[in-house]
């Protein structure tokens, strides 16, 4: 993109800073040129071209707003507006985020930056941001009414203020927050630690994302914003399985994960063929004697959570919510349980008044996966990746981690699916299955009946109650 490419232009001078000797008063007061993104896919790292240095962050599904350089201070250009972002090969939605993208790109500082952040509406109604976690001055935190007036429309507002901790945070609207997160409008921001941490350890990949969800009707494009609980879009990025990209890693990589939770629920994020230590919260990074190895973390909402483990078993590792809804595109909430009921002649009635009707879920769901019926335009099957094998039988917030030993150092390409060793697969058992055993006794009890006893009750009336 031409403005992406002239940004670049601009933070490669003197060195990658635009340095006060070099830029004229007038360039040194105007707005740094906003950068947009609207590829779906996960960029690459954006390497510090100024500043300090620090290992970048991989944001799944989306990227990090460049910045430049103006006296010491890192200048970033966040633009509030209407976006289309597409969930999955086949479905795009009408959302409000930044910069072309829902949620908006990923912002990365280092501890002691001093930051100026100007944010520009391009929304039909006042917005605002609030740099969830932060320590900052209250005039900065974002909040209508109390800390700021809301920024109008068509205007441009400027947050400035030092990021004081290093951590894991978020940035959203607190103006007319109801509509404007049910539409998207969310992002990451990482302050990485400006010297050698005794609790942040270096790690070979970090990747970093959101937790969001959406309630969007078949057919349709825009998110009801009036949704509390019935969602039917549970994604991470604003993407959905098999929309979302897999993590790739080298074997023996030692991986950090951010995730981040502004949904209406909480969200059990759960880690297959490996144990992981939580490393880090809202509050900062955890303190050593608190860490436990775990493979599912509950992440309630508004909170975040930093994941860490070595990536030491080779393969291909589904990496999911644990709500079991979560893990299907565009699930209806009033469809009925029809196992074992027998719909052939139902079927064929409905037929003749809708064409191309099909029966369902009479034998489950997992039809679902291998099914491919009409469908209203712009909207997605409940499971419809496909894996090595076959169908996978998963939507929504799922993934893989791809963990290769042929894998190089900061390659993050797709290297296809894991090739098994031979005789490392589960396989069907051709012979003879022995009878079960089963028993037949009454069994033991913890707490043994005792015979009914009989019980006299007498009831005695209260006095000086006449007429009873």
């Amino acid at each position: 993109m031409t403005s992406r490419r002239r940004f670049f232009e601009l933070a490669s001078l003197t060195g990658g800073a635009v340095a006060a000797a070099t830029v004229a008063k007038a360039a040194l007061a105007a707005l740094p040129e906003p950068v947009i993104e609207t590829s779906p896919s996960t960029r690459p790292p954006l390497e510090p071209a100024s500043g300090r240095p620090y290992r970048p962050v991989v944001t799944l599904n989306g990227w990090t707003l460049p910045w430049r350089m103006n006296r010491g201070v890192k200048e970033f250009h966040l633009v509030a507006e209407p976006v289309q972002r597409e969930f999955a090969p086949g479905f795009k939605a009408n959302l409000w985020g930044y910069n072309g993208q829902s949620p908006g790109p990923t912002i990365e500082v280092v501890e002691g930056d001093r930051v100026r952040i100007f944010v520009t509406n391009k929304l039909p109604e006042i917005t605002s941001v609030h740099w969830h976690g932060q320590r900052l001055p209250p005039g900065m935190d974002g909040v209508v009414g109390l800390s700021q007036p809301g920024i109008p429309p068509g205007k441009t507002f400027v947050y400035e203020f030092v990021a004081r901790r290093p951590g894991t945070f978020m940035y959203h609207p607190h103006a007319d927050e109801m509509v404007q997160m049910a539409m998207g409008m969310m992002g990451f921001w990482v302050t990485h630690p400006k010297d050698k941490h005794p609790l942040i350890a270096d790690v070979d990949r970090d990747f970093c994302f959101l937790l969001n969800s959406f309630d969007i009707d078949p057919g349709s494009a825009t998110p009801k914003i009036m949704t509390m609980l019935d969602f039917n879009i549970w994604s991470w990025n604003s993407r959905v399985f098999p929309g979302i990209d897999p993590l790739i890693v080298r074997h023996n990589d030692r991986v950090r994960i951010r995730i981040g939770n502004l949904t209406m629920t909480n969200h059990p994020i759960h880690l297959h063929g490996h144990e992981f230590l939580v490393t880090g919260t809202d509050g900062g990074p955890t303190p050593i004697s608190t860490r436990q190895y775990e493979v599912t973390q509950d992440i309630a909402v508004g909170q975040m959570r930093q994941i860490e483990f070595l990536a030491d078993e080779e393969g291909d590792w589904a990496f999911h919510c644990h709500k079991s809804h979560h893990t299907m595109n565009a699930m209806g909430h009033d469809v009925p349980t029809m196992i074992g009921v027998k719909q052939d002649d139902l079927a064929a009635k409905i037929n003749d008044l809708v064409p191309g009707y099909m029966a369902m879920g009479e034998r489950g769901m997992d039809e679902m996966s291998t099914m491919r019926m009409p469908m209203p335009k712009n909207t997605l099957p409940m499971m419809m990746g496909e894996g090595p094998f076959g169908a996978v039988g998963m939507g929504g917030m799922f993934s893989v981690v791809k963990v290769r030993r042929g894998q190089k150092r900061n390659d993050y390409t797709d290297p296809g699916w894991y090739r098994h060793p031979p005789g490392t697969v589960a396989y069907e058992f051709t012979g003879n299955a022995p009878s079960a055993a089963r028993e037949t006794g009454a069994g033991g009890a913890s707490m043994p009946l005792k015979q009914p006893v009989e019980a006299t009750v007498n009831v005695r009336k209260p006095r000086g109650h006449s007429g009873h």
